[in-house]
């Protein structure tokens, strides 16, 4: 039989905090309340059988000197308790607390020729100092809980709140906010002392600083390449139409516009790094718009499939850039039948190949990386993402069941 799972809330470290709290409290309390009312108790008995063995005494002398006995003593009174007159009987001297009549009773007996002569002494005040006392105890007790409960709650709130903000900056880091930092005044100002808490959003700013410089080296260093490629190509494209027509002129053709298509790509790329592409909105209808978009890559064995058409508001070349990349990419990296289907807002691009690679399908894609043997850079996919984010759009990547990869483009649709 499984056991019944607790709420999510119970998890978290300001329930753990006071429940903790709680169950200590609650043990101090009971320890010493117990000690407390140990030692009253011990204390009001004491005294009081002392009195009782007094008054005892002088009932003994009384009743041997023949003097008529107090109202409170006697030889055998009624209500002694059994073993008190058993005790006295026998000759030995004793005091017990019992109920007499509805009171608490002290008893004191001895012996008296065979007999037990007994005396009695109210215990009611007694008693209800003790009771007193016990009730006094729990109501301290219950206040002190509620107070260290309170004052518990506030002091781990206060380390629950910054967690909190460290956490959700980290969140914010790690999808891609590198200007996010906790800034925590313990770790800004030296002669603070530091907390854990604190020591932990120093080192996460610290991480997030590093990684910013070097993501920012990165993307200046990929744009610098860019540009510094694109005029010297540009000359290069220029000197290859001068030369005369053969197989040697084609291959220089070829591999200059090859390197001319990965020039634009890395600028694009270094453009969608510094955040400055902006979309331009337009409505239209995303069935034709894909048809469009797949003529353009200039494969007619590439398929469109319209199940249902939608009409989006978006950035009609950023998403004919989008759905190029991938259908180029499923061409190169899978096998046909490449399939497009358009079936509302969402565009699906199939192709029947070995699939996306794992760190794709767990990372999402990572420019300059493809599976060993492929031919690409990397690009393409990185640019769909980018161009996708851009106009607003989910893209997502997955294995299809059967086979092949399945890139998936969602959009907003328009309802009129």
């Amino acid at each position: 039989m499984r056991m019944p799972r607790l709420p999510a809330w119970t998890a978290t470290l300001t329930w753990k905090a006071a429940a903790f709290i709680t169950v200590m409290c609650c043990a101090l309390a009971a320890m010493l309340g117990a000690l407390v009312h140990a030692s009253v108790t011990r204390q009001t008995v004491d005294t009081a059988r002392e009195k009782a063995l007094g008054r005892l005494e002088d009932v003994t002398r009384a009743y041997e000197a023949g003097d008529p006995l107090p109202s409170y003593a006697g030889v055998d009174p009624a209500g002694m308790p059994p073993s008190l007159r058993r005790l006295a009987a026998a000759g030995e001297r004793g005091t017990v607390v019992a109920d007499h009549a509805g009171h608490p009773t002290m008893w004191a007996a001895g012996p008296a020729d065979g007999r037990a002569l007994g005396v009695r002494l109210d215990y009611s005040q007694s008693a209800g100092t003790i009771s007193g006392l016990d009730q006094a105890i729990v109501g301290s007790s219950v206040l002190a809980i509620g107070a260290t409960l309170v004052l518990g709650a506030f002091a781990v709130t206060r380390v629950t709140r910054r967690l909190h903000l460290t956490a959700q900056v980290a969140r914010r880091i790690s999808r891609g906010d590198l200007d996010a930092r906790v800034g925590d005044p313990r770790t800004g100002d030296p002669s603070r002392r530091k907390d854990e808490v604190a020591t932990v959003s120093g080192a996460l700013d610290t991480m997030a600083s590093s990684l910013q410089g070097k993501l920012q080296s990165e993307q200046r260093f990929t744009a610098d390449v860019a540009h510094e490629l694109r005029t010297p190509l540009t000359g290069l494209w220029a000197a290859a139409e001068l030369l005369p027509e053969g197989r040697p002129a084609e291959l220089v053709r070829d591999r200059v516009r090859a390197m001319r298509a990965l020039t634009e790509d890395l600028l694009e790329i270094s453009r969608l790094d510094t955040g400055s592409e902006e979309r331009d909105a337009e409505v239209c209808a995303l069935g034709p718009l894909a048809e469009r978009a797949v003529r353009a890559v200039g494969d007619g064995e590439v398929r469109v499939r319209v199940v249902r058409d939608a009409r989006v508001e978006t950035d009609r070349r950023r998403l004919e850039r989008v759905l190029g990349n991938l259908v180029a990419n499923a061409r190169k990296h899978g096998r046909p039948p490449v399939v497009v289907v358009v079936n509302g807002p969402v565009v699906t691009v199939r192709d029947h190949g070995p699939g996306f690679p794992p760190y794709l399908l767990e990372h999402g894609p990572q420019r300059f990386r493809t599976e060993s043997g492929s031919k690409g850079h990397g690009l393409g996919l990185t640019i769909a993402a980018g161009q996708s984010a851009v106009i607003g759009a989910e893209l997502s990547f997955a294995n299809a069941p059967g086979g092949g990869a399945v890139a998936r483009l969602t959009l907003r649709e328009l309802t009129d």
